[in-house]
């Protein structure tokens, strides 16, 4: 008897069926164009950027295995990204998508750490587990990132940073 769960798992900031947000991808960087959302004058940085993963599994238990298919994408939400035209330049959109590529590293640091695992008949609280922990991360990395560059403006910060995640990209390769 084949006994099957199907589980969407969609911890994002806006539902799966937008069709406004964008894919990461390695051929596309951002453009102004790209941010819809409305400017927040008194915020202290001049541009947002709106970024996740969006993550959905499904599973079948059949004679006690676990079978696991799983979808992990980042993307970019066009409606919750911002910008004051008149203060950004190329400097600040390149700091914006490395907001993206962020993103991006921990959609592939996730694929890595669901390749091959086995799962237990406890596989929803695993898997939320090792979702929950890599998201963890992505937000603690998107912190560290901005109080390190002081959001963008410090140029030495900025271009260790943009090297640094060029080199974690370059590393979870084969995950994306």
């Amino acid at each position: 008897m084949k006994l099957l769960f199907i589980f969407i798992f969609s911890l994002v900031l806006f539902p799966q069926n937008n069709p406004e947000k964008m894919l990461w991808n390695e051929n596309q960087k951002l453009t102004w164009k790209d941010f819809r959302g409305k400017p927040v004058p008194s915020a202290s940085f001049v541009a947002s950027t709106n970024t996740g993963i969006s993550f959905q599994y499904s599973y079948s238990i059949k004679n006690g295995a676990v079978n696991v298919e799983y979808s992990v994408e980042s993307f970019f939400n066009p409606e919750g990204s911002w910008y004051i035209p008149e203060r950004v330049n190329a400097h600040i959109l390149r700091h914006e998508q490395a907001h993206f590529d962020i993103s991006e590293l921990h959609a592939r640091m996730l694929r890595k750490n669901l390749h091959g695992k086995k799962f237990t008949k406890r596989i929803k609280s695993e898997i939320e587990g090792i979702y929950k922990q890599v998201e963890q991360k992505r937000r603690a990395m998107q912190t560290r990132f901005d109080a390190e560059t002081d959001h963008s403006r410090n140029e030495e910060k900025e271009a260790f940073w943009q090297q640094y995640i060029a080199k974690q990209l370059a590393d979870y390769e084969s995950w994306k």
